[in-house]
C-alpha cells in the first residue's frame, strides 16, 4: 500500500520478531525487522520511519542507546519500547531518553496495534508548533500557556504558579488521551521518586479545584498509567 506507515521494529528474538512483523504487515503497516540495536540504527538512518518499536535488552547495542541515537536525529518520531522488565527504574529510563510508550512482554498483539495507532494518530495531530502551542481550549476554559492564565468563559483569568501551568499543558497537549505519570515527573520534576509523585498528586487536586467550574471537563487518574484530561460532550 502506498500509503502505508513504515515501522521499524528491533528485535533481537528472531523467531518473535517475525511473528510480529508478520502481524503488523497484515494489519497495514510497512515494517522493516533488524535483530539488534547496530543493524537498527544502520536500518534507521537508511529510511524513513513513522513510528519505531524497540526491544530493550539486545545483544551490540540494547534499546535504550538506540532510542537516544534516534533522538539525537529526530525528536518526533514515536518510540515504543518492549520489555520483559518492569522496574520503575526501566521505564523512567525508557522517558527519558525518549520513548512515548512501553510494553511488558509477554503482551496482547492487539493492544500493540492500539497503542501504535494512537501514538501515529497523535503524531500526525502535533507539529513543532504544537508543541511550542500556547493556547488550549479545554471545554469553557481557556489556558494561556505564555502568560500562565486559566479563564471561563468571561470571567477574570487565574494566574497559575509555573508547575500547575506546565503540567496542565500537558493534560491538555494529551487531551482525551492518557499522559503517562512518569512523562510529567521526568518533564516537570525531573525526577521519579515518592515525593515527587506525591507532590504532582497535589498539583492534580488543585488543578482539579480550577477546573471544577465545567461538568463537562475531568481530570481522569487511570490507575497504575497515569491521567487523563477528559472533556466530555
Amino acid at each position: 500500500m502506498a500509503d502505508a506507515k513504515n515501522i521499524l521494529l528491533v528485535e533481537d528474538d528472531p523467531n518473535f520478531g517475525i511473528v510480529l512483523r508478520d502481524y503488523l504487515n497484515l494489519n497495514g503497516f510497512q515494517v522493516t525487522l533488524a535483530k539488534n540495536g547496530m543493524e537498527g540504527f544502520d536500518r534507521y538512518k537508511k529510511g524513513d520511519y513513522d513510528l519505531c518499536i524497540l526491544d530493550v535488552m539486545m545483544p551490540y547495542k540494547d534499546g535504550y542507546t538506540l532510542a537516544k541515537e534516534i533522538r539525537e536525529d529526530n525528536t518526533s518520531v514515536p518510540i515504543i519500547f518492549l520489555t520483559a522488565k518492569s522496574m520503575k527504574e526501566d521505564v523512567l529510563q525508557g522517558y527519558k531518553v525518549g520513548a512515548d510508550d512501553f510494553l511488558n512482554k509477554p503482551f496482547d498483539s492487539e493492544v500493540l496495534l492500539a497503542k501504535i495507532k494512537t501514538l501515529l494518530k497523535r503524531k500526525s495531530s502535533e507539529t513543532t508548533v504544537s508543541q511550542k502551542q500556547t493556547d488550549f481550549q479545554i471545554g469553557d476554559f481557556h489556558l494561556n500557556a505564555k502568560l500562565r492564565f486559566l479563564t471561563y468563559k468571561k470571567e477574570d483569568p487565574i494566574k497559575l504558579s509555573p508547575k500547575e501551568n506546565d503540567l496542565l499543558k500537558l493534560l491538555a497537549l494529551h487531551l482525551n488521551d492518557l499522559m503517562p505519570r512518569e512523562l510529567a515527573l521526568t518533564q516537570i520534576w525531573r525526577d521519579d521518586n515518592y515525593f515527587t509523585s506525591r507532590s504532582m498528586d497535589v498539583y492534580i487536586a488543585k488543578l482539579r479545584k480550577y477546573l471544577k467550574q465545567d461538568p463537562k471537563v475531568e481530570i481522569l487518574n487511570i490507575h497504575g498509567e497515569g491521567f487523563r484530561l477528559v472533556v466530555h460532550a
